[in-house]
C-alpha cells in the first residue's frame, strides 16, 4: 500500500500495533527526546511514538520514531511488517529498477488550509519545538525535506533537489542551515551566490513515509526524488505546487515553509548531536529567511532523535544508502553481489564481490570511495567474497580473521575528503580512508593457503528452511 501522507501511515502503524500513543503529560525536555532515544534501545520492532499532552504546549501533536525499526521500515514500503532486513534491501533494489515513475500533480493539498506570510510569520506559533540532545545549540528541524532548484536550469525537473539537512531555528522567521558540500543543495547555493542571488527553498515537514526515505538518499544530480518515490511506492508520488516559490512539494505534507537562503550571509549554527554519535560544534552557516508558512489544521510535528546508534536515523538511511551504492558499483563491476552500507550513513561499507583477477577487490573498494556519496561519507570499506553475506556480521568477522594479512590487505589512503561532521576527521573535512581486502586471493595473487575451503553442505539451505518451519510450528503450539 502506498501512503499519501504522514497521517495515513500513522493510522496504518496504529492498526499494526506499531504506534504507541503516550497520553500522560510529558515535559518537552527531556522526555520527548529521551523517549525516542529509548525506543532505539528496547529491541527489534520498536513502535512509532505519538504525544499530544506536552507540558507548556496547549495544542501539540508530535510524532517520533516513525521509521525507527525494521518493522516500521517494512510497513513504510508497503511490505509485511516481519519482512527480514536483507529482503527489504533486495526489494528496494528491485523497485529501483522501475525508476522513473512520474509523479501525480494534485491541487487540493491539505497544507493549504492555513497560512502565515510576511511580518506574520512565526515558526514558534506553528511548531512545538524542543531540543533533541541536552548539548544542542537550539531547536532543530531534522526530518524536513528541503526542495531547491538549480539556478542555471530552474525548469529542469530532474535537477530539482529534495534533500534532508539539519536546520536550526534561530528566530521566528530565521533558520540556520547546513548544506554539506557533496549535496545538491550546496551546488545550487554555490551557483546562486556566484551570481549574488538568494536561493529560494521550500521546506516540508511531516511527509509521507517514502518521501522521508528518498530525501535522504544519495542519487545522481539529475535524478528526481519524486520519480524515485514513485518507483519505491509502486504508484505515482502525489505532489503540489507551493504558492510562493512555485516549487514541486509533497502533496501530503503537514507544513510547508518557503523562503530564501540569503546570499553570502552566514551565522553560527550548532552544536548538534549528530548521526555519528557525537556533537559537531558551532560553525558559520547559511541563513534562511522565512517568508511564508502553509500548514494543515492541527498539524502533526514529526521529528527524529539521533545520537549514538542505533536510532531512527540509522533505519531511515540504511537501505537507501545500500542500494544506490550497489547500483553504481554494479554498473562498472557486475561482479558485485551485495552492499551493506547500514552503518552511520555508509561511513563503513561492506561489499561482497566475485573477482576477475588479483587486486580486483581493492579496486572495488576504491570505486566505492569515489562515488558521489563515497566522496563525502565512505571512509572504511571491507570487501568480502561473493559467498560471504555482508549483512551477516559473524561471516564478515570470519573473513577478516581468516583471510586478511594486515601487511598486504589493508590499504590506507591519506588526505581524502569526508563530511565535516565526521568526528575522526582532522582537520574537519579531511581524513585518511581504509580498504580491508578480506577476499580469497586469486591469480596472479597466489598468497596464503586457501586451496581447500570448507563449504556449506549442499543440503544446508534446504535444512535451514525446514528447521525454521519446525521452529515456527513449535512456537505456535
Amino acid at each position: 500500500m502506498a501512503y499519501d501522507d504522514l497521517r495515513s501511515f500513522l493510522a496504518a502503524l496504529d492498526a499494526e500495533g506499531q504506534l504507541l500513543r503516550v497520553s500522560d503529560e510529558v515535559l518537552p525536555e527531556p522526555d520527548l527526546a529521551a523517549a525516542a532515544n529509548a525506543a532505539g534501545r528496547i529491541g527489534e520492532g520498536a513502535p512509532a511514538l505519538y504525544f499530544d499532552n506536552v507540558k507548556g504546549f496547549t495544542d501539540a501533536r508530535i510524532a517520533l520514531n516513525v521509521h525507527g525499526s525494521w518493522t516500521n521500515h517494512a510497513l513504510a514500503l508497503g511490505l509485511p511488517k516481519h519482512t527480514p532486513v536483507k529482503e527489504q534491501v533486495e526489494i528496494f533494489a528491485s523497485r529501483w529498477d522501475d525508476f522513473p515513475i512520474a509523479p501525480e500533480r494534485r491541487e487540493d493539498a491539505p497544507w493549504r488550509e492555513n497560512t502565515q506570510a510576511g511580518g506574520d510569520v512565526d515558526l514558534f506559533s506553528v511548531l512545538p519545538l524542543f531540543r533533541l540532545n541536552d548539548g544542542d545549540g537550539g531547536f532543530y528541524l531534522d526530518k524536513a525535506a528541503v526542495v531547491s532548484r538549480d539556478p542555471e536550469a530552474p525548469d529542469d525537473f530532474g535537477k530539482q533537489n529534495v534533500g534532508t539537512y539539519r536546520i536550526q531555528v534561530i528566530g521566528p522567521d530565521r533558520l540556520a542551515f547546513q548544506p554539506v558540500p557533496v549535496h545538491d543543495v550546496a551546488l545550487h547555493l554555490h551557483k546562486a551566490e556566484e551570481k549574488g542571488e538568494d536561493l529560494p527553498v521550500a521546506i516540508t515537514l511531516g511527509n509521507d513515509p517514502v518521501m522521508a526515505i528518498v530525501s535522504g538518499m544519495p542519487m545522481a544530480y539529475d535524478q528526481s526524488e519524486y520519480e524515485m518515490a514513485g518507483a519505491l511506492r509502486g504508484a505515482p508520488a502525489p505532489i503540489a505546487t507551493s504558492p510562493l516559490t512555485g516549487f514541486d512539494v509533497p502533496w501530503g505534507s503537514e507544513v510547508v515553509i518557503e523562503g530564501v537562503i540569503e546570499s553570502r550571509k552566514r551565522q553560527i549554527e550548532g552544536p548538534f548531536g549528530e548521526f555519528t554519535g557525537h556533537y559537531s560544534g558551532g560553525r558559520r552557516m547559511p541563513v534562511i529567511r522565512v517568508d511564508r508558512i502553509s500548514y494543515r489544521t492541527n498539524p502533526v510535528f514529526e521529528s527524529l532523535y539521533l545520537g549514538k546508534p542505533w536510532t531512527e536515523v540509522d533505519y531511515l538511511v540504511g537501505p537507501n544508502t545500500c542500494v544506490p551504492l550497489l547500483k553504481q558499483l554494479r554498473a562498472e563491476f557486475p561482479e558485485v553481489q551485495a552492499v551493506n552500507a547500514m552503518y552511520t550513513h555508509g561511513m563503513l561499507v561492506i561489499i561482497s564481490t566475485a573477482k576477475r583477477f588479483g587486486g580486483f577487490a581493492k579496486a572495488v573498494g576504491m570505486r566505492a570511495m569515489t562515488t558521489r556519496h563515497g566522496l563525502g561519507y565512505v571512509s572504511q570499506v571491507i570487501v568480502v567474497d561473493e559467498d560471504v553475506d555482508p549483512f551477516d556480521l559473524p561471516q564478515v568477522m570470519w573473513a577478516m580473521s581468516a583471510k586478511v594479512d594486515p601487511r598486504e590487505d589493508v590499504v590506507v589512503v591519506p588526505n581524502l575528503s569526508v563530511v565535516e561532521l565526521a568526528p575522526a576527521a582532522q582537520p574537519a573535512g579531511i581524513t585518511s580512508k581504509m580498504i580491508i581486502d578480506a577476499t580469497t586471493p586469486v591469480a596472479p595473487d597466489v598468497r596464503g593457503n586457501f586451496s581447500t575451503p570448507a563449504k556449506d553442505l549442499p543440503e544446508t539451505r534446504e535444512w535451514a528452511a525446514r528447521l525454521q518451519q519446525l521452529r515456527t510450528a513449535a512456537s505456535a503450539r
